[in-house]
């Protein structure tokens, strides 16, 4: 698969299926994941490696009644850019809704996924998944 919107296409079915190790095959070994905010305050906001993602996709999950289902809204391909604009619907065990809506900017690199710029609605995700 080179294609970089199919890449990105098959990655976003594989999180919405709940394959973290799926998903995380069709990244780079040295993938670059940065989550837009403040990382002084939300601690999962800035840039992420692998191997934090792997944690951070398995946490999310863990938490989840039934995964995290993921809907593409629009995108836009150029190069070896791809633009998705998305929403997730996700129950947590804790009673509380995930409602999200984001932009992804992924950048592919010999047919895997080697960066991610994140950006959604900080304060829900605080709310949701952080606020006591």
């Amino acid at each position: 698969m080179t294609d970089p919107k199919q890449i990105a296409m098959e990655w976003l079915a594989r999180l919405s299926a709940s394959d973290t190790e799926g998903a995380l095959a069709l990244m780079a070994d040295d993938v670059t994941w940065r989550i837009a905010g403040t990382p002084e305050l939300t601690p999962v906001h800035g840039d992420h490696d692998k191997a934090r993602l792997r944690r951070m996709f398995n946490g999310m999950l863990a938490q989840l009644t039934d995964g995290l289902h993921m809907t593409l809204i629009d995108t836009i391909t150029e190069g070896n850019r791809v633009a998705l604009e998305c929403e997730s619907r996700g129950d947590l065990k804790n009673g509380r809704k995930y409602r999200q809506q984001y932009h992804l900017a992924i950048t592919i690199r010999d047919g895997k996924i080697a960066r991610v710029h994140e950006y959604l609605d900080t304060h829900h995700a605080f709310d949701v998944w952080i606020k006591p």
